[in-house]
């Protein structure tokens, strides 16, 4: 049975107080919208239609990349049940419809998949009991349990709002019925509006069974209206990230103070210290240490390497017990292989380090190809960039190269060459040479160091700027 779906993502989120709309408002560095949306793609549907209309502009530029996506706008804000009309043009009359909200974010795979196994062929319909359902349509069944319509809390009578069901507003409906159930749908109430609520009722008038299912997690199906909600299923998603790892065998320091946003593979043993945020896509081999407050971005780092505090990676690839930090910097295309120790304030960029090599110390090095077992002494800096295009330094093997070296690229230093230190080489150096680049010490015989003149306290009052004198003002008499 061919599966569309529909994505409401049209309202502005007024409550949000903000100029963005509601549904790009991210979660682990994802909008919620785009996480509906990779949730709807595992479910291989033929279509994915997503209906926007406040702030279309910016959800079409940050999701211009979702190429599978039929956008479809509402350019009147008259309700879920005119929304859902919108996309009937797009809508095939066989087979069925599934319905998502872009403010939902938590919403998975296992759950929808459930939830089209037991509508079936018929009505589909997402439930949640809550201990406090103010807000929520409640669900309407009759004597024998059967549901036979959803009414909104501001329609409710008061026995009505005693009901702790309430609808999520995820529905399966069988899409030959959509357009007459949608034509019938009236805005005779409380808001004004078209519910798509209004189709259950008018499903059981059509002889339709609707199936209800329990969501097994109230936060699954949890939407956002304001910041607070969105703070508390940031924190809901993290908790279940750092859950699924401690099942791996990860050991966490503090899992309530770990982010994920993206992904992440893991080794056996591997450690992670507190505020460390994973960014994109991420790997971590067999008894990995990741040091406390670290940022790592589409990073792969080999099995035994050591990661101290502070450091921050992006776009690397990082060899097997390599010693990295505190408050090293790995920028894109950094590769280092296996046994290599870029220590405190060291930045790597667009470069490859050889096996063994260091750079242990106040180090930049861009743009560069350096060897094995070569050691970079501190302060070193390739000097890339002539201020219009970037130029390769390459270092050989078994180099040693002097503290505060400036290395003016293009250069190469061939293997075993050592340089001395303060040089500045703009010059290639030849296999196992000394090179010292560096001026002259000159001693300057009887120069006279200029000092200030002392000033006495004598000179300090004489340049004071006397004050005037105040006569007091005599008080009047009068009355």
């Amino acid at each position: 049975m061919s599966l569309n779906i529909i994505i409401l993502a049209a309202g502005k989120g007024t409550r949000m107080y903000s100029n963005m709309p509601k549904v790009l408002h991210q979660i682990a560095g994802k909008s919620m919208l785009e996480h509906v949306i990779n949730v709807a793609e595992t479910l291989k549907p033929s279509n994915i239609n997503v209906v926007i209309g406040h702030g279309k502009e910016q959800v079409l530029a940050q999701l211009a990349h979702k190429t599978n996506i039929t956008w479809v706008e509402q350019t009147e804000q008259l309700g879920t049940g005119h929304a859902v009309k919108m996309v009937l043009p797009h809508i095939p009359p066989y087979g069925r419809t599934l319905v998502l909200y872009g403010d939902v974010p938590l919403i998975d795979t296992a759950t929808l998949s459930q939830l089209l196994d037991t509508a079936g062929e018929q009505v589909g319909l997402l439930t949640d009991v809550l201990d406090n359902p103010t807000g929520y349509g409640r669900i309407l069944r009759n004597r024998d349990g059967k549901v036979e319509g959803i009414v909104e809390e501001k329609d409710a009578r008061i026995e009505q709002k005693a009901i702790r069901e309430i609808n999520t507003g995820i529905f399966v409906l069988p899409n030959r019925y959509l357009d007459n159930w949608l034509g019938a749908l009236s805005a005779e109430n409380a808001q004004g509006e078209y519910y798509l609520t209004d189709v259950i009722a008018l499903a059981v008038r059509d002889g339709i069974h609707v199936n209800p299912m329990m969501v097994r997690a109230s936060y699954l199906a949890s939407g956002v209206n304001n910041k607070i909600q969105l703070a508390e299923l940031e924190r809901i998603y993290q908790r279940e990230q750092s859950s699924a790892l401690l099942r791996q065998g990860v050991t966490l320091r503090d899992p309530a103070r770990l982010d994920i946003r993206g992904s992440l593979k893991v080794g056996l043993d591997v450690v992670i210290d507190v505020n460390c945020v994973f960014e994109g896509d991420n790997e971590l081999g067999d008894n990995v240490q990741i040091g406390a407050n670290c940022i790592i971005k589409n990073a792969k780092i080999g099995a035994g390497t050591v990661v101290q505090p502070f450091s921050h990676f992006e776009n690397c690839e990082i060899g097997a017990n390599a010693q990295i930090g505190p408050f090293a910097r790995l920028r894109p295309q950094a590769v280092l292989a296996d046994d290599v120790h870029i220590g405190n304030f060291v930045e790597v960029k667009n470069s490859t380090i050889g096996k063994g090599s260091k750079a242990n110390h106040l180090t930049y090095l861009g743009d560069a190809t350096i060897g094995t077992n070569t050691n970079i002494g501190a302060g070193t800096i390739t000097c890339n960039y002539d201020g219009v295009n970037k130029h390769k330094t390459v270092i050989g093997n078994d180099v040693r190269i002097g503290s505060d070296t400036m290395l003016v690229a293009p250069v190469t230093i061939e293997d075993k060459v050592t340089t001395g230190a303060g040089s500045v080489i703009t010059k290639n150096c030849e296999l196992g040479k000394l090179v010292v680049a560096r001026a002259q010490q000159v001693v300057i015989e009887n120069w006279q160091r200029p000092e200030k003149t002392p000033v006495t306290p004598a000179q300090t009052e004489s340049t004071e700027k006397p004050t005037k004198s105040k006569t007091p003002r005599k008080r009047s008499t009068k009355r």
